[in-house]
């Protein structure tokens, strides 16, 4: 078979396995793995629909798990918004989840755009496939433990297509990721992390999701009292460590680390 015609067949095939929430989304991310979780296999290169624009992302750690991203275009972003962290300026978009009321709001502000919460209050999984400009934002669902169950889909992982990275908020994430979660995350050039080793996951748990993401940039979060070394120590010789003094760093596909590096922004 020549290897044209076997990787559309490939391609075919996996797309309409994957869940629904991707099978629904209008644009085609470059981010998204053609072959999940197989070895040897690289990921699709699509043309993004939303306009690009080349530059630097700014991320900065506001508090809690909420990240501030700001593109070259001018899109600002918050992540798990609360309104505590992330406020000022009023971002356009904002990314929330339920797990508890510092991750979450039902009062966002009338200047906010665009409000994606993680969960579907109608029931079922959250869709999100949103073009603002430069960025691309999309979810992939996952479950939440709620007053000592798991609840379907309350929960989701945050992707922000910028400027050619790939950038990931794993969010409030409560339980491990299976294969069909990777195939739909997709390569991460930039990871946001719990770390608070019980709320969300175990620390365990949590090295092993980061270690199979294998992100060039891996940014902790939600960390409460654990020791970051605890975090750290885990991932192994294979993850440089480096401590900034700075809330924000700016970051481009050209200037992401060789080696995958994790960032501990101050504050952090």
């Amino acid at each position: 078979m020549p290897l044209r015609l076997f990787v559309a067949c490939l391609a075919t095939l996996l797309f309409t396995s994957m869940p629904a929430w991707t099978a629904d989304d209008q644009v085609p991310s470059k981010c998204m793995a053609i072959a999940q979780a197989l070895p040897e296999v690289t990921y699709a290169s699509f043309t993004p629909a939303q306009t690009f624009v080349d530059g630097d992302v700014t991320i900065t750690y506001a508090g809690h798990s909420t990240y501030v991203i700001e593109t070259p275009g001018g899109v600002r972003i918050a992540t798990d918004y609360s309104g505590i962290y992330g406020a000022n300026p009023l971002p356009r978009v904002v990314t929330m989840n339920k797990a508890h009321r510092t991750h979450y709001t039902d009062l966002p502000g009338q200047g906010i755009e665009h409000v994606l919460r993680g969960w579907n209050p109608d029931g079922g999984p959250a869709r999100h496939a949103l073009v603002v400009d430069d960025v691309y934002v999309r979810n992939v669902p996952t479950d939440i433990r709620r007053f000592g169950e798991m609840e379907r889909d309350g929960n989701s992982i945050f992707i922000f297509e910028v400027a050619g990275l790939c950038i990931g908020h794993l969010g409030h994430l409560h339980h491990r990721l299976e294969d069909a979660h990777y195939g739909a995350i997709g390569r991460l050039d930039v990871v946001m992390v719990p770390i608070d080793g019980g709320m969300t996951l175990s620390i365990d748990a949590m090295t092993e999701i980061t270690t199979r993401l294998y992100s060039s940039m891996i940014l902790p979060m939600h960390r409460h009292s654990t020791p970051i070394g605890e975090f750290t120590g885990m991932m192994g010789d294979g993850f440089a460590v480096e401590f900034r003094n700075r809330r924000s760093l700016k970051v481009s596909l050209r200037s992401l680390p060789p080696r995958p590096t994790i960032v501990i922004l101050d504050g952090v």
